[in-house]
């Protein structure tokens, strides 16, 4: 079964009717949107991203029988060449932040990443979907500073706050994941538009038509 995992970026598309379910997990309950796909809204509504339960929400996706996923995430760029309103499907990820684990009393190692195969087949989805890149998470909720950002573009090409946790999490669970990322901003310092939450909802509901169009290919092809 498919699962979508959505914040921002979704907040303005269409989605695929779905029953609103709460899914009880060992790591808390979890809201679900449930049918022939399986969606879990990110924030849960109002969770700021430093806040999100994130071992509750990919729990619950396994209970529910996923076992691929698309993540859905609103980043920001860390160089010029990928401006605003580009869509990109980043092939690794770093986090410098603090990552969850479902290890907490075993000695278990994993080999994180995002699913190749996965990645070549979402590249056919929609003409604007670039492939390649980079993600590194931070921890917000706060933006990073002038001085990351140069920092981070040394090592990565677009920044987030959430979708690292998620793609390690599915891979301890041996699910297959992988991430379409929304250009919302430039980091820090590169642009000359102030960056603030208002900014990137309002390019969120800017890029939503062609959100819901690529949500709905997604779900076609891999539902």
């Amino acid at each position: 079964m498919l699962g979508i995992i959505g914040g921002t970026s979704l907040l303005f598309a269409d989605l695929p009717p779905l029953e609103e379910r709460g899914i009880a997990t060992p790591y808390g309950k979890a809201v679900v949107h449930c049918g022939d796909i399986c969606l879990v809204p990110r924030h849960q509504n109002t969770l700021p991203p430093h806040k999100i339960n994130h071992r509750a929400h990919l729990a619950a996706l396994k209970i529910m029988g996923v076992d691929r996923i698309v993540a859905f995430g609103s980043v920001g760029s860390l160089k010029v060449e990928y401006p605003p309103g580009t869509i990109i499907i980043p092939k690794d990820f770093i986090s410098w932040g603090g990552i969850p684990t479902f290890h907490d009393t075993t000695i278990t190692h994993v080999m994180p990443g995002f699913d190749q195969d996965l990645i070549v087949g979402l590249s056919t989805i929609h003409p604007d979907i670039k492939i390649g890149g980079t993600y590194i998470q931070t921890i917000g909720p706060r933006f990073e500073t002038e001085a990351e950002v140069r920092a981070l573009a040394k090592v990565a090409d677009i920044v987030g706050m959430t979708v690292a946790s998620e793609a390690t999490l599915a891979a301890e669970l041996g699910m297959k994941i992988a991430a379409v990322c929304t250009i919302d901003n430039f980091g820090n310092g590169i642009g000359d538009e102030a960056i603030s939450y208002e900014t990137i909802v309002a390019a969120a509901k800017e890029g939503g038509g062609r959100t819901s169009i690529i949500l709905e290919r997604i779900v076609q092809e891999f539902g």
